[in-house]
């Protein structure tokens, strides 16, 4: 098992090595995406400081809605101190979601509340990145423009949307069915551990009717916050990434907003497949293709593209180990649940 994670870390260390290395220099060098980098005046500066703060706000408010109790402060640590660690350490997401289990328990939150909210904001945020392609390609189809692969991944993503979500609801909908597919998904997910040497897990049918209880109580009166604090949270992604393209030179012209939001939904979603951590190396040759076959020139898309992946990344890298370091010393929370 450990010899499998150190070829997978190392495939994924080769593909971001050939993106950055052989992919990117050849459709623009990095000199010339450098010049165009030195170009920005200080109000762009600024204007990119401004979507960068709003993105790392946005982060926590999910995390609010979902665990009641839980305040800005400690949302915004355990959300950075999470995010940042699916980039530096071998397991992505699942290494995120157990850090915040720790901390979170720490915190003083019951170990049900803090299950329930990582689930809740983990659907949430899938719908979202299943959906965002469907939106982008009617957006498109509005304005008469046709892109195959969009298509390709749109209809996939739509359909595993209507799945998660016909799934999603029709557990709520009853126990019955909620022990039902908690017992196949138990039976599925214990077949697939077993060709990686991982053991039976222990939930069950069971235990989806005890989620199922406790998410129709917290999504009673949470769902809309839930809903539009992770849009929030996702859109202010985009935000920063269009406005990488329109301060590095890309303009409407050349990319539209509907463009961008297309290029950056796709890859998105490509992205999150276990590939590299964070998606790195994959988003960017994928974002620069897109954005470069949609019309933009080589040099600033490539500038734009680097921009805003660092700008997405290392904030969230420096304040994840800043909040790893602080968030041992904030006393329990006062928990009301």
């Amino acid at each position: 098992m450990r010899l499998r994670r150190l070829i997978a870390t190392a495939l994924g260390l080769a593909v971001a090595a050939a993106s950055f290395v052989f992919v990117l220099p050849r459709i623009a060098d990095y000199r010339s995406a450098w010049r165009v980098i030195e170009q920005l005046s200080p109000p762009q500066i600024g204007l990119l400081a401004v979507a960068v703060i709003l993105n790392l706000v946005t982060f926590a408010p999910a995390w609010m809605a979902a665990l009641p109790g839980l305040g800005f402060v400690r949302a915004f640590i355990v959300t950075q101190a999470s995010t940042a660690s699916t980039y530096i350490a071998p397991g992505g997401a699942a290494v995120g979601v157990a850090l915040s289990y720790a901390m979170l328990r720490r915190w003083g939150f019951g170990l049900a509340a803090v299950g329930l909210a990582a689930a809740l904001t983990g659907i949430w945020n899938q719908l979202a990145l299943l959906g965002f392609p469907a939106v982008a390609l009617v957006l498109l189809t509005i304005k008469k423009e046709q892109n195959a692969l969009l298509q390709s991944v749109a209809l996939l993503g739509l359909v595993a949307f209507v799945v998660a979500a016909g799934v999603f609801a029709a557990a709520l909908s009853s126990a019955k069915l909620a022990r039902r597919a908690g017992d196949a998904a138990s039976r599925a997910v214990t077949r697939a551990g077993r060709l990686v040497g991982r053991r039976p897990v222990l939930w069950n049918g069971e235990s989806f009717v005890r989620f199922r209880a406790s998410a129709i109580g917290l999504l009673r009166h949470r769902w809309h916050v839930l809903t539009l604090s992770t849009l929030a949270g996702q859109l202010t992604v985009f935000l920063l990434c269009l406005v990488s393209l329109r301060v590095l030179g890309v303009s409407s012209h050349e990319v539209s907003a509907v463009e961008a939001f297309a290029a950056w939904s796709l890859v998105r979603l490509l992205g999150s497949l276990p590939i590299t951590p964070g998606g790195i190396g994959v988003v960017e040759v994928g974002m620069t293709t897109a954005l470069v076959g949609f019309g933009g020139h080589n040099a600033e898309v490539v500038a734009a593209v680097l921009l805003y992946r660092f700008l997405s990344i290392v904030p969230t890298l420096l304040l994840g180990v800043a909040a790893g370091v602080v968030w041992r010393r904030l006393t329990p929370a006062d928990v009301k649940i």
